[in-house]
């Protein structure tokens, strides 16, 4: 430096306040991993977080859904989990087990959030993720088709839709009347809920699937196809399901909201008229009938060092405005109310029975072991709609072997005890 030049002499003192001031700290980064199409979407949505939360900055990591479950356990055992991650439902149990959870406080959220929505998010009595999108299933239908066979609306108990599908299957016996995947596992546990099965009994330490009431469900899920209403095919068998739909193949399909925008890019124009959803019936017809409160939540990590952050994160993604919002870029379904009353929503009759549906809802067992038992459910349920089993023997069956899967759960809760 030139010290004889003035200029230089004028810097001396911003030197050296420089040198006792702190530099500008760095912004803190959270690490989000999200998934499948949801992981590319929610990155629009953050600069607005970023903007009223000077100094954060989000890193968003896309995980496919396939490999996500495990890609999340070996980030756990390396304790390299993300602050912030989206968990399925059914996920939730198994992450609680292993501690690798930070609990919410329940009470911001309860009074915008279905009821049902947020209980599948709880575990003895705390809330481990905030739900982000749910998913349930109802029913879609060919409305023209129904109408035809002389129901211009749909029947509201489960005596009335079994007698429109036969109406239907009369009308043109080399179609059916509704798709019922036999190697899917949901409709025959809807089913049993509504008759009130527990599917578990003695704390979720055994089987319950021998008992009256899964037997009373079970029982309208396979004369399903005794009485030759839907076809006994696995999903894989189905070679295009929307083209199928469209032919009228078959006019009936328990589905959930992803479909709402591939039933309106898929069907022809001509049948966009044509078709529609309805809540599922239930066995009395007083009210619609359960159905899966499914989906996925938004989780803190345990051993992230930003838990205070993260959940700011979170808790921006939870608000109404940013459900409606990333329900227009990817048609999930909000879990508050509030995005409900916009007209984006409450003004789409296909979205309608959906609505109605959030406020009759049932969990499945929560349990780390439920996706494991919910295989052996459709194995045995597929085993029996091709006559390979008995009834007896594929209960009898599949209580066994759920009994096999929750030994080690018997044996923790006994060593608790």
């Amino acid at each position: 430096m030139n010290f004889h030049n003035p200029l230089c002499l004028l810097a001396l003192p911003l030197l050296s306040l420089a040198c006792i001031l702190p530099a500008s700290a760095e912004p803190v980064v959270l690490q989000f991993w999200a998934m499948g199409r949801e992981g590319e979407l929610v990155k629009s949505l953050l600069p607005e977080f970023e903007s009223r939360n000077p100094g954060l900055k989000v890193k968003v990591q896309q995980v496919p859904w396939n490999a996500a479950h495990e890609k999340l356990l070996t980030a756990y055992a390396g304790e390299a989990l993300p602050d912030v991650f989206q968990l399925g439902t059914t996920w939730i149990p198994e992450f609680v087990a292993l501690h690798a959870l930070e609990p919410f406080a329940p009470e911001p959220f309860r009074q915008d959030f279905f009821p049902a929505v947020l209980a599948a998010n709880e575990l003895d009595g705390r809330l481990w993720c905030v739900p982000w999108y749910v998913d349930t299933r109802v029913l879609f239908y060919r409305s023209d088709l129904l109408a035809q066979a002389g129901w211009p609306e749909p029947p509201r108990d489960w005596d009335g839709w079994l007698a429109a599908m036969a109406a239907l299957r009369r009308m043109d016996g080399e179609r059916y009347a509704i798709l019922a995947p036999a190697n899917e596992w949901e409709l025959p546990v809807i089913l049993g809920l509504q008759r009130g099965a527990g599917l578990l009994r003695d704390g979720a330490r055994f089987g319950d699937f021998q008992g009256a009431a899964f037997r009373r469900g079970l029982a309208v899920y396979l004369d399903l196809f005794r009485r030759g209403l839907a076809p006994a095919l696995a999903q894989t068998q189905v070679a295009n399901l929307y083209q199928e739909f469209a032919e009228g193949y078959f006019a009936i399909y328990l589905s959930g909201p992803w479909n709402l925008g591939e039933f309106r890019r898929r069907l022809p124009p001509e049948l966009q008229d044509a078709w529609a959803t309805a809540p599922l019936p239930s066995f009395d017809g007083r009210e619609p009938g359960l159905s899966l409160a499914g989906g996925a939540g938004l989780a803190v990590s345990a051993r992230s060092p930003h838990k205070e952050q993260a959940a700011k994160l979170v808790a921006f993604l939870a608000e109404p405005a940013q459900q409606l919002q990333f329900y227009r870029l990817s048609g999930d379904l909000p879990p508050g109310r509030a995005a409900w009353d916009d007209p984006v929503l409450a003004a789409d009759p296909k979205a309608r029975a959906f609505r109605v549906q959030l406020d009759h809802l049932a969990a499945v067992p929560k349990i780390p072991e439920w996706e494991r038992i919910a295989a052996k459910l459709a194995e045995k349920t597929e085993r029996l709609v091709r006559r390979e089993l008995a009834e007896d023997q594929a209960l009898e069956e599949l209580d066994r072997a759920t009994d096999a899967i929750l030994e080690k759960r018997r044996w923790l809760l006994d060593r608790r005890r």
